[in-house]
């Protein structure tokens, strides 16, 4: 069994080639700039992998609350749950091309939960910006 070196430290170390190896080194600013966004990218991910069964876990069950759907057995596996939230979210804009988040307190909900969501990934895509 391999477990060193794990995927985390894969993807550190691919970005730190990207970001001090490879850019810096670049004449052709375009290039320069599409391998720092590719750094950027690995950077998300580094972020991402760590925990993110939690936060769709998290996703799903304020999403279930949302749409006054009854929690039932947490999906096995992390494709599953992937496939659930996506689920979850499609019923939510479903229900909100149809009006139910226009005006009432269900569009208070809709919100406070819409604004969880968008702190949830910036906490993710982009820290700075929360």
């Amino acid at each position: 069994m391999q477990d060193r070196p794990t995927s985390l430290e894969l993807l550190r170390a691919v970005r730190e080639a990207l970001e001090r190896e490879v850019a810096p080194g670049l004449a052709d600013a375009r290039l320069r700039y599409r391998a720092l966004i590719a750094a950027n990218v690995l950077r998300i991910l580094e972020r991402e992998l760590p925990g993110e069964d939690r936060r769709l876990t998290a996703e799903l069950t304020a999403l279930d609350a949302l749409l006054d759907r009854e929690r039932g057995r947490a999906p096995g596996t992390l494709e599953a749950l992937r496939q659930a939230v996506l689920d979850a979210n499609r019923a939510l804009c479903e229900r909100i091309r149809r009006g139910d988040a226009d005006a009432g307190p269900w569009r208070e909900r809709v919100l406070a939960c819409l604004r969880e969501a968008v702190a949830a990934a910036l906490a993710v895509n982009n820290p700075s910006a929360l």
